[in-house]
């Protein structure tokens, strides 16, 4: 590859780079942020279905996207109604789910660091169901029921603990919760693998990568 030619190429990568970064900035700041107490509210049953549902999840299914997040709740976008959309997966297809009920959840759980979109900069260690059994409607009001394991279970979990005004720092370690709170009220960041690594002081602590939803 001649210069030329490399230096385009990398113009190009800083373009489109630059171009997700703006997208995601235009996304984020419709997402609902931490103190609104929207946030702590539960969410109503949806009982009209119809072209302006289908609208709204075609929305929130963008937000998520740009917003590089792998699931939202209607509730982070100030909407109270029962209902959420998730990716567990870039080969993933979006999928929407309205009233959404656990059935089920296995007795082995897994601890794993998550991020949330509506907590910025802040993510903590949740404990969450290995495995779970979620029912609930499609956008066009059809039965819908899925089992969920992994990533896929924890975003389900994640994401209806949003429709019952549940945040993950209602379920978070009480110190690590302490030290995000005190970070979103200052404006800062803090992440559990973070303060590991400069507790060991050393960036190779092995931990389960990040949730953001």
């Amino acid at each position: 590859m001649s210069e030329g030619a490399e230096k385009t190429e990398q113009e190009e990568r800083s373009a489109l780079e630059a171009e997700l970064l703006e997208r995601r900035d235009a996304a984020l700041a419709q997402v609902v942020k931490f103190g609104d107490p929207v946030l702590k509210s539960k969410a109503s049953p949806v009982s009209d279905f119809g072209p302006e549902l289908r609208a709204e999840v075609e929305r929130m299914v963008a937000i998520m996207r740009d917003g590089m997040g792998v699931g939202l709740a209607a509730t982070q976008l100030g909407i109270l109604r029962r209902m959420l959309v998730f990716q567990a997966g870039p080969d993933s297809e979006p999928t929407a789910l309205v009233n959404p009920e656990i059935e089920w959840l296995s007795d082995e759980v897994v601890v794993a660091e998550e991020g949330c979109l509506s907590l910025p900069r802040v993510s903590m260690d949740v404990e969450r169901s290995l495995h779970a059994r979620i029912g609930g409607l499609d956008a066009d009001g059809e039965p819908v029921t899925l089992e969920a394991s992994g990533l896929e279970a924890r975003v389900l979990q994640h994401e209806i603990d949003h429709l019952d005004g549940v945040l993950i720092l209602d379920r978070a370690p009480r110190p690590q919760r302490k030290e995000a709170l005190r970070a979103l009220r200052e404006g800062g960041a803090y992440s559990p693998s973070l303060a590991d690594e400069e507790a060991a002081g050393t960036g190779e602590h092995h931990r389960e990568p990040k949730t953001t939803a």
